[in-house]
């Protein structure tokens, strides 16, 4: 697969390739991996939701509040 980059797109690949002792080909395939890794994580995440409102397994509105609140004073 070519996936086209504008050239100062190009250059700036090259310069962090560089920096952190890839070629900008092993760059792209990392970055590429990372974002197949999270989609994939979410796109569990979203199925285990639904199956739990499938089951009726709600967290009530103020828990869910309180929850925020506690990460939020962390």
């Amino acid at each position: 697969m070519d996936v086209p980059f504008a050239p100062d797109v190009e250059a700036q690949l090259q310069q962090v390739a560089l920096r952190n002792g890839k070629n900008p080909v092993q760059l792209v395939q990392a970055a590429a991996m990372r974002i197949l890794a999270d989609e994939a994580r979410f796109s569990a995440g979203v199925k285990r939701g639904i199956e739990q409102a499938d089951r009726e397994e709600f967290v009530e509105h103020e828990e869910v509040r309180q929850r925020i609140d506690r990460l939020f004073r962390s």
